[in-house]
């Protein structure tokens, strides 16, 4: 069954998404933009798609709120690679092609389904739809990712990656060589505003979100380079994102990238989480968790180091 809300704006003007997401706290700004894009928001008894609408002080807003829809978690018997775990937290290495938490079209064999099989009590921590999860991994993202296992973790976990006490370091191989030797990308990244299934370059006024990602590079390999990236902010496709808007997208990736052969079948972007440092949630001792990379990502290496 829908909900409908009527609200009356009583503040200065600003944008339709951030008015909403003001007033309504218990749903987030992506939902309340699908909503507007889905058109079930009503601006004075008009029909409004644009989310940057400025709404003024006296306008009526009508929502038209869709039941969400309830995902069966069910636990499955998947592999693990298993960094850390103690009673409060699990750190997985987690393979190419698992996806993180189900969605409609990935409803079994993900990350969840394997931690509901091996940690019992998950269930309901941190919310039921996406129990522990903390942060997230793209799904052909390899590499070290959190979970927590208690509702005290959880919010520990997420406050560290809000204030950057955890940090999230990568390894990627992009086509091209950077003239230097290190740098920081500081754009702010937004829904793309021609194709919405990717992320792009967009200015905070249009509804971009402060993103910051520092490189330097590890080992140059002729036109190939692998580098290093640390993440200030945690973005959607953050990485893919920066390093294509600099000339030099991650080999593998589809949706970024160039889409040349570098001979070798990879499973997805040559992308990978492999380090992991944070302050366990209960002890305060510092945790370093190294995810050695996938096999596929070391035989890239090797084939271009042979070129």
């Amino acid at each position: 069954m829908h909900d409908y809300l009527s609200l009356t704006v009583a503040e200065k003007a600003t944008r339709l998404d951030r008015w909403l997401a003001a007033e309504l706290p218990e749903l987030t700004r992506s939902r309340l933009q699908k909503l507007i894009e889905g058109g079930q928001v009503q601006v004075n008894g008009q029909l409004c798609r644009k989310k940057q609408m400025v709404v003024q002080i006296g306008d009526q807003i009508t929502l038209e709120i869709p039941p969400t829809e309830s995902l069966a978690l069910e636990p499955e018997n998947l592999p693990l690679d298993i960094l850390y775990e103690d009673e409060s937290l699990i750190i997985i290495n987690k393979a190419a092609g698992m996806v993180v938490h189900p969605a409609p079209g990935h409803s079994g064999g993900t990350l969840v389904n394997a931690l509901l099989y091996h940690c019992q009590d998950l269930a309901g921590i941190g919310g039921v739809e996406r129990p522990g999860i903390v942060h997230r991994l793209d799904k052909d993202t390899t590499g070290a990712i959190v979970v927590a296992k208690t509702d005290q973790a959880h919010q520990h976990l997420q406050k560290q990656i809000q204030t950057k006490t955890a940090q999230r370091e990568y390894l990627g191989v992009v086509y091209g060589a950077p003239r230097a030797s290190e740098g920081t990308i500081d754009a702010p990244i937004g829904r793309h505003p021609v194709d919405r299934k990717k992320q792009g370059i967009v200015p905070e006024s249009q509804g971009g979100r402060e993103a910051v990602t520092h490189w330097r590079v590890r080992e140059r390999l002729g036109n190939f380079t692998l580098l290093e990236f640390k993440l200030e902010t945690g973005r959607t496709h953050q990485i893919r994102v920066h390093s294509s808007s600099m000339g030099h997208p991650i080999v593998g990736d589809v949706v970024y990238g160039v889409g040349r052969s570098v001979g070798v079948n990879l499973t997805g972007q040559a992308l990978h989480a492999y380090r992991l440092s944070l302050e366990h949630p209960v002890s305060g001792e510092m945790i370093e968790a190294i995810a050695p990379p996938p096999p596929e990502f070391l035989t890239l290496l090797e084939v271009l180091r042979k070129r």
